[in-house]
């Protein structure tokens, strides 16, 4: 038995050493052959929605022609990828060629900028039902701030698209195949974004972003068309032209009529958080603006506590995700809505409930006033007479201008 024992240990021993000569005798990965691993993060997004049949594309429509859409991002890079989507679509999507480029005057581009994109090496993509897909990254000296022109040629379009529709900003629609068409003269006009979703640039280490999850307050109702003038813009401008914080960008994920629990128009603000928010790549901040439509649709009068109780649940359900992703996040409170068309004695008992839980020590890192600074009067439910666009609901121009700037840039440490 003893002897059994020793042959088996000498044969085990033998193996290991047999194993520790197959080891020494591989060669050393060095570091030069390891896949180079790119940071990236996002410096334009837009929130995703099933179009409604009113705001597709008009006549002659997307497919088999070419779309130029117009976008300004907030992070200057060298070196971009694009996203698009077919997420609320139920057919496939075929963009035939994409290209990006400067633009001179809307919607005319600098030809010399165009840079045609690809996916995994090719020209075109088919773009599967609910799906959303990233374009090869690209060489393409972006600036901080610029405009920059998206020209799709489609191949077939799903009968449901997937856009944003308040994108404040025109586009362009041409027949056929116009790729090489620099000013796009007597093309067709529509004020929506269809299948581009996000922009990412290959970012330095301490580039980050900030992302605006909220309702048409957010999407800019009420800001000029082709102005880029939504608060977030004030706020991106403003963040850029700081030494301190000009690596910083800003998303705006805000969608209008955009309810934070249940109804509204697009995904609720809980049913879309993880791609809206936890999907952008170098976020640090968050800032949540919502609720205003959850409170305006409250029908009845014993509802109004238990919508302000669901509202604040689901700010906690926020916080809690984007904390376990290591993001700070600011509670904005919900602005005055005296004398609009929400306005009713228990839907301001709603909004109250909520903003006293906003402006609680400890709830969100930290508070912005909003309330506060758009009120007529100190205590006031009732927006600043020149500061909203005649509904006394959203802001005017002049009322995101104000919203933009009051913003404490020393939030963003």
């Amino acid at each position: 038995m003893n002897v059994k024992i020793k042959s088996l240990k000498w044969l085990v021993l033998l193996n290991l050493l047999l194993l520790m000569g197959c080891t020494t005798n591989k060669p050393s990965v060095k570091t030069a052959d390891k896949k180079e691993v790119q940071n990236f993060t996002g410096t334009w997004a837009t929130a995703q929605m099933l179009v409604e049949p009113h705001n597709m594309a008009p006549a002659p429509g997307l497919a088999q022609n070419t779309l130029r859409q117009i976008i300004k991002v907030s992070l200057g890079g060298r070196k971009v990828r694009l996203q698009f989507s077919n997420l609320f679509s139920h057919q496939p999507t075929v963009l035939k060629s994409v290209s990006i480029a400067k633009v001179i005057e809307a919607p005319t581009v600098d030809a010399k900028t165009q840079k045609t994109l690809s996916f995994k090496g090719k020209p075109q993509i088919i773009l599967a039902p609910n799906e959303e897909v990233f374009s090869d990254v690209v060489d393409f000296e972006l600036k901080p701030g610029q405009l920059l022109a998206i020209t799709i040629h489609y191949g077939e379009v799903s009968s449901t698209v997937s856009g944003h529709p308040g994108s404040r900003t025109t586009s362009y629609i041409l027949e056929g195949d116009q790729m090489q068409n620099e000013s796009f003269s007597a093309a067709v006009k529509t004020d929506h974004w269809y299948s581009i979703m996000g922009i990412d640039i290959v970012a330095g280490k301490k580039q980050s972003n900030v992302v605006c999850l909220g309702n048409s307050i957010i999407d800019g109702r009420g800001s000029g068309t082709n102005k880029q003038n939504r608060w977030t813009d004030i706020l991106a401008a403003r963040l850029n032209a700081n030494k301190n914080t000009a690596h910083i960008g800003v998303l705006n994920l805000g969608i209008g009529g955009n309810c934070v629990v249940k109804g509204g128009l697009g995904p609720t603000a809980l049913k879309r958080f993880d791609r809206d928010v936890l999907s952008q790549k170098g976020t640090k901040w968050l800032i949540i603006l919502e609720g205003i439509n959850d409170i305006g649709g409250i029908r009845k009068e014993e509802d109004a506590p238990i919508t302000a109780k669901e509202i604040i649940d689901a700010y906690k359900i926020m916080i809690d995700k984007a904390h376990a992703k290591g993001i700070k996040v600011f509670g904005a409170t919900i602005l005055p809505f005296e004398k609009s068309f929400y306005d009713a004695p228990f839907k301001q008992q709603a909004r109250d409930i909520v903003n006293q839980w906003i402006r609680t020590k400890g709830n969100f890192d930290a508070v912005i006033d909003f309330d506060k600074e758009m009120a007529s009067d100190i205590g006031s439910k009732t927006i600043l007479s020149d500061m909203h666009d005649g509904d006394f609901l959203h802001p005017n121009e002049k009322g995101y201008q104000r919203m933009g700037e009051v913003i404490d840039l020393g939030l963003f440490k």
